[in-house]
């Protein structure tokens, strides 16, 4: 039998042709490694027949028993009915609506049946829906099929018989692949990797398949620990090789620091100074900064942006500061001429929305050093977009790009040096979850809100009482304050039975009748949603109706009430950053939280955890127990790396020995090929990361 390479594409393996790797390639699956790594969701226990006694109700059984009578009936809708009982004289029906005549004459009166289904308990007894079956002579002749089956993720046309033997075909065949030989790292302990693929596509009995569920057999953790691993060393690989590369050494930031302060008429707190003169020891260095900036809503982010700006500009270099939307880049470029101005710094917006000639006017001041700060969105790391001295790129809101894009803006630094770079979030990442998704990164944390904010006030509203909470928007607007309304979906939804956010402008239109409202939504155009956006910045609207795109938005700090309907429905940490919307200015603000009861479990702990806590970081870490990194996060389109099987919370004990592992690893010249098969096998290419 040939043998085939991880590497290969996965229509090497038998009967593999150009339509089954379409549907594989659904799957993620394009390569043979891709499907050893496709790994079980769960196991079926084939390997013994229950009784009727031990059954549970809906959970898959596989059972030995005796045909008594058959028959057939057409109300309420035709169906086989098949009487049996097991070897304990039980009794159990199996019901076909799907069934030909022949098939019905198949069940024999005293003959036994080997069925495997879901169980469940029916109007009259134990029953199973369309089970499958084997007939045999007689119920004391009834076998068990044998063994413990894999259940994995399908996709369309796929079926768990074809995906089995896929996975059977590879790993009888991948045995002399050198990269799994060469990925092998002594601390990770046995057994190797192929063994415990081996065990986990193919576990050899019940209590084997329990534990692998469990997280707790040797061949789960040995994959755990070594995608884990693999991991840390992409990213330190990515972190290594901008370290060897030149940057400027951009001195002075105490300097900048205090005639910022001077310039801003108030104190910054402690947690700013500490987290600038961490940035300032980076940036005073030879060597490229790799920094994330962690703050909470209101923290002060911009200002600690703002000191590292003056002070690149101050030792005769640009910078350059990206935003993920036009309006909040528009947002900065104002902020920042205004606080720079006076110092004597040019301030530029780059944005898609400028005019042609416009755009290019300011590219060419750019490029001319003419312009010492350039603030927009994509429209600064375009290849037409050239620097005479770009020494520091900020991004803002990393999570709303991807790496590649971060990394974009590196090559833009003159004769081979390499511009520092700070990224910046209001998504609080908990310390777990930043150790495995920006392990290439150094790490600084605004832990203190500046003095003066007054806490949001939050209160879970039940939607039968909307008329109060309209009531509430009139008295705000009444006195001259604004108002956010956000709605999960822009129009109706059977499954989610969400208020659209069309009909709820239209309520509120009709309930509050001379007051100014807005709409702005993900299906208007990217021009409609500004200028709805900027029309709510500037006064002009009332009460602006949202979807979600607001999360991330422009500072009004005359906006003193956020409502969110069907609050159920969103995540911690989405929740934590719209009500982030308001509480900006001097007077108390408000969340509410409108909700469809009855409110499940985990609902109900999120709207509590909203009412009891403002600390950003407190709720990212219960977010990320309850909703998993790839939703704090974002998918792999976020730039974030996709774990296949490791959880950074569960396996957060696991990380610092990991991290000093693939320290050693790459301090070792000797582990090279060990390394780089460890991180094609779980990563792919550790350049698409960051090509360096």
């Amino acid at each position: 039998m040939a043998e085939v390479r991880l590497d290969q594409p996965v229509a090497a393996l038998r009967g593999v042709g150009a339509a089954l790797a379409g549907k594989l390639a659904g799957l993620g699956i394009e390569r043979v490694l891709d499907l050893l790594l496709h790994l079980p969701l769960r196991y079926e226990d084939r390997s013994r027949c229950q009784r009727v006694a031990t059954l549970r109700h809906n959970e898959s059984a596989q059972m030995a028993l005796r045909v008594l009578e058959t028959d057939t009936r057409n109300a309420p809708r035709r169906q086989l009915r098949v009487f049996c009982e097991d070897a304990d004289g039980a009794p159990f029906l199996l019901r076909f609506f799907h069934f030909r005549n022949a098939q019905a004459q198949g069940f024999v009166a005293g003959a036994g049946i080997r069925v495997w289904g879901v169980a469940r308990m029916g109007p009259g007894g134990w029953e199973m829906v369309h089970p499958e079956y084997r007939a045999f002579p007689d119920i004391a002749q009834v076998r068990p099929e044998g063994g413990v089956r894999p259940v994995y993720p399908l996709a369309a046309g796929l079926t768990q018989a074809r995906l089995r033997g896929l996975v059977t075909d590879a790993l009888s065949r991948a045995g002399g692949d050198p990269a799994l030989g060469a990925g092998e790292v002594a601390a990770l302990s046995p057994p190797t990797a192929l063994d415990a693929l081996r065990i986990v596509h193919q576990p050899p009995d019940a209590d084997s398949a329990a534990a692998l569920m469990a997280e707790s057999h040797p061949a789960r953790r040995r994959l755990i620990r070594e995608e884990l691993l693999a991991h840390q060393l992409s990213q330190r690989i990515v972190k290594r090789r901008m370290r060897s590369l030149d940057a400027p050494a951009l001195d002075g930031i105490d300097d900048a620091r205090d005639a910022l302060e001077g310039q801003l008429g108030f104190a910054m707190t402690g947690a700013q100074r500490r987290v600038i003169g961490e940035i300032g020891a980076d940036m005073a260095r030879t060597r490229p900064m790799l920094r994330l900036l962690q703050g909470d809503v209101g923290s002060g982010k911009t200002v600690v942006a703002a000191s590292a700006m003056l002070a690149a500009v101050r030792a005769g270099w640009q910078a350059a500061m990206m935003a993920p939307t036009e309006l909040l880049a528009e947002q900065h470029a104002r902020t920042l001429g205004d606080w720079l101005a006076p110092l004597g710094v040019s301030v530029v917006l780059l944005t898609g929305r400028l005019r042609k000639r416009e755009r290019e006017e300011r590219r060419r001041a750019i490029a001319g050093h003419e312009v010492q700060i350039a603030v927009g969105t994509h429209a600064v790391f375009q290849d037409d977009t050239r620097f005479a001295r770009l020494g520091l790129v900020i991004v803002d809101e990393q999570h709303r790009f991807g790496v590649r894009q971060r990394l974009a803006l590196r090559d833009k630094g003159p004769d081979g040096l390499r511009p520092h770079q700070l990224v910046m979030t209001a998504t609080p990442i908990p310390r777990t979850l930043a150790q495995t998704a920006y392990a290439d990164l150094d790490l600084s944390v605004i832990d203190e809100l500046p003095p003066g904010r007054t806490p949001v006030v939050t209160a879970a509203v039940a939607n039968g009482r909307r008329d109060e909470v309209i009531e509430r928007l009139r008295t705000a607007v009444a006195a001259g304050r604004q108002a956010y309304w956000v709605c999960t979906l822009i129009e109706d939804s059977e499954q989610l039975a969400a208020q659209a956010a069309e009909e709820a402008a239209g309520l509120l239109e009709a309930a509050l009748p001379g007051v100014r409202i807005g709409l702005a939504h993900g299906r208007l155009s990217a021009a409609d949603k500004q200028r709805v956006m900027r029309e709510f910045k500037e006064s002009q609207l009332q009460v602006l109706v949202a979807t979600t795109v607001i999360e991330v938005g422009v500072d009004v700090p005359n906006a003193s009430i956020m409502v969110i309907e069907n609050a159920e429905r969103l995540g911690l940490s989405q929740l934590h950053q719209l009500r982030g919307r308001v509480g900006r200015g001097h007077t108390e603000s408000q969340c509410l939280l409108m909700y469809q009861p009855p409110l499940g479990e985990s609902a109900g702990e999120r709207l509590d955890v909203m009412r009891r806590t403002h600390s950003g970081f407190e709720i990212a870490e219960k977010d990320l127990a309850l909703r998993g990194p790839g939703e704090l996060l974002g998918r792999r389109q976020t730039g974030v790396v996709a774990l296949k099987i490791a959880d950074p919370v569960r396996d957060a004990e696991e990380l610092p020995e990991l991290a000093d592992i693939a320290e050693r690893l790459l301090d070792d010249s000797a582990e090279r090929e060990r390394v780089h098969a460890l991180v094609a096998r779980w990563v792919g290419d550790v350049q698409r990361y960051g090509h360096v």
